[in-house]
């Protein structure tokens, strides 16, 4: 990852004004390259400085929700081999929008998993879309400052973040039951 944010470093530096829409670019093409959302949007904040690296990522995975948006709804294949990671990791659980935006947070969760479960909630590509940009801000902003620093964290801190990240969407689910039962 070392090597990885020097190269990146030395090729926005020479790209110029170029910097920003290819760092946007690399968002997109992220799952082409096997790369991280964590790892990106990290590099990111050490290119462009917080603010502006927190917007460009969010750009870019904006992008990328549209990009997951196409693949799901253009081919069949694609949309079937998301479905089938879908039924394998939450069986016949259905998750709420909330509990979708805290896995967006979870570096380790399918991007095109979530996009699938947000276009299966929407009845529009508008509502898609602005479930998915709203999905994407915190990715963005926790990201770009503090997933340097959450890289560098004792082992049992990031269990500790991961536990915490793993209740609120345990009880974020129970909230919803209970409410889906009342009603």
């Amino acid at each position: 990852m070392d090597q990885f944010d020097k190269t990146l470093q030395t090729f926005i530096e020479n790209a110029g004004w170029l910097a920003p829409i290819l760092f946007v670019l690399l968002h997109v093409l992220r799952p082409l390259l096997f790369l991280p959302v964590i790892v990106v949007c990290i590099a990111g904040g050490v290119l462009f400085g917080f603010f502006k690296g927190a917007i460009l990522s969010f750009i870019g995975l904006t992008l990328m929700s549209w990009v997951s948006y196409l693949l799901v709804m253009k081919f069949p294949r694609f949309r079937a081999r998301v479905t089938r990671l879908k039924d394998k990791m939450f069986k016949d659980n259905s998750i709420t929008i909330g509990q979708v935006m805290i896995l967006r947070i979870m570096p380790f969760v399918h991007f095109h998993l979530l996009s699938l479960y947000l276009i299966e909630m929407s009845k529009t590509f508008k509502q898609y879309m602005i479930f998915s940009m709203v999905g994407v801000i915190m990715p963005a902003i926790f990201y770009t400052a503090f997933g340097e620093v959450i890289t560098e964290l004792p082992w049992y801190v990031s269990i500790l973040l991961f536990m915490i990240l793993a209740t609120i969407f345990w009880y974020v689910g129970k909230r919803n039951k209970l409410k889906i039962a009342a009603e």
